[in-house]
């Protein structure tokens, strides 16, 4: 596969590159700009040519090739009876809030962090309760102390986990979240953990699974995850919740027949295959060709734009950038980046308080772009300077 193809993708109903203004270089939305394995685009293609495309289910191929993944990529053994199905990760938490809370509960998020979650604790009325992450000398952790606060509060009842955590590119250690675990079990709180990012992981870190070591975690947690980050089909809408507590499997399930959610996407069902059974080569050069792209922005930045810090990830296909020493910040900070670079980041804002200074910036597409998109930002910044009589 060639990585360094610009495939062209406006009038493709792409959300990420649906600006008026053609311009404009999108580094936002977290989908890639690179074309999917040669295997996914096979089997669409048989099941396109098959040309019935009726009501689907879910086959044994299909768990096979889930179990089979978790198995290979990180050494777990998971129950084809935890495997539910969800049309995406925020659809899931939307149906298992509605099971585990009511209104009026509190729900505890660790900002900065992706910002549906708000919107979707706030959906089933219940308070958003923010166990703020630290920030020291660009590297981001955990509040433990503040965690077991917030966990004690008589009404909070979930925490939804971001692991790896996005936007900061944390990869949790098993140290903090055996940590996370014993503090949600000393106050009787869930664990919904998000795990969408779990396969993007680059060299010398390792993504655990929130249950892995820790199988007292089964009845008190859900695991999400899907193929849609990992081989860019988010566009297939078919992700994974492994739910171990029998109870709540069963009335996550109702709620989703109820929701009329419980039937997959005919191709949904034929990419997930086709990605856990053929797709780990691509998989491989796409995390080199990312290990490669982050690191190129960082030198970039570091040598021509000591203004901006960016937060190296340990994982994720994204970039979280400190743009604090450019005194701007919110819609303020986009809206230079948009006007004056004709770049497009997502406003850092979003993700909470914290981030009102920083701008998250997607580096899944080839280098040209990643390039053009820094030198793009870098004379906007020269600008900036002058007209701030700046010296750098």
């Amino acid at each position: 596969m060639n990585w360094n193809d610009c495939i062209e993708r406006t009038n493709t109903h792409s959300v990420k590159w649906s600006f008026p203004d053609g311009d404009v270089i999108p580094m936002c939305i977290a989908d890639m700009d690179f074309q999917v394995s040669s295997a996914i685009v096979d089997a669409l293609n048989k099941k396109a040519q098959h040309g019935i495309y009726g009501y689907t289910t879910f086959s044994d191929r299909y768990f096979e090739s889930i179990i089979s993944w978790w198995k290979r990529r990180f050494g777990m053994d998971i129950d084809k009876e935890w495997i539910s199905f969800s049309p995406g990760i925020i659809p899931g938490i939307n149906v298992l809030l509605s099971v585990l809370t009511e209104p009026g509960d509190s729900v505890i998020i660790q900002d900065p962090v992706y910002y549906p979650f708000y919107s979707t604790i706030e959906h089933h009325r219940c308070n958003v309760i923010t166990n703020t992450l630290l920030y020291e000398d660009g590297v981001y952790s955990i509040d433990f102390e503040d965690l077991e606060e917030k966990a004690s509060l008589s009404r909070a009842k979930v925490l939804i986990l971001c692991s790896p955590h996005n936007p900061v590119g944390r990869v949790w250690t098993r140290e903090e979240l055996t940590k996370i675990g014993a503090i949600a079990k000393r106050h009787d709180v869930w664990i919904i953990s998000d795990e969408m990012h779990g396969d993007l992981v680059y060299e010398g870190y390792e993504h655990i699974p929130l249950f892995k070591h820790n199988e007292s975690l089964h009845e008190r947690s859900i695991l999400c995850a899907a193929p849609s980050k990992t081989f860019n089909i988010a566009g297939l809408q078919t992700s994974i919740l492994l739910i171990p507590n029998k109870d709540l499997r069963e009335k996550y399930q109702d709620k989703l027949t109820g929701f009329g959610l419980m039937r997959p996407n005919v191709f949904g069902i034929e990419g997930t295959i086709a990605a856990y059974e053929e797709g780990e080569p691509w998989l491989n050069e796409l995390l080199m060709v990312l290990e490669e792209n982050k690191q190129y922005v960082q030198n970039y930045l570091e040598l021509h734009i000591p203004e901006l810090k960016a937060i190296q990830p340990q994982a994720t296909h994204l970039i979280w950038i400190d743009c604090t020493e450019l005194g701007m910040k919110n819609e303020e900070l986009c809206r230079f980046f948009l006007e004056k670079a004709r770049v497009k980041f997502d406003e850092g804002f979003k993700f909470g308080k914290t981030g009102q200074a920083f701008v998250r910036m997607n580096i899944a597409c080839p280098k040209e772009r990643v390039d053009l998109a820094l030198r793009r930002m870098h004379e906007a910044i020269l600008e900036y300077r002058v007209d701030r009589k700046v010296i750098k």
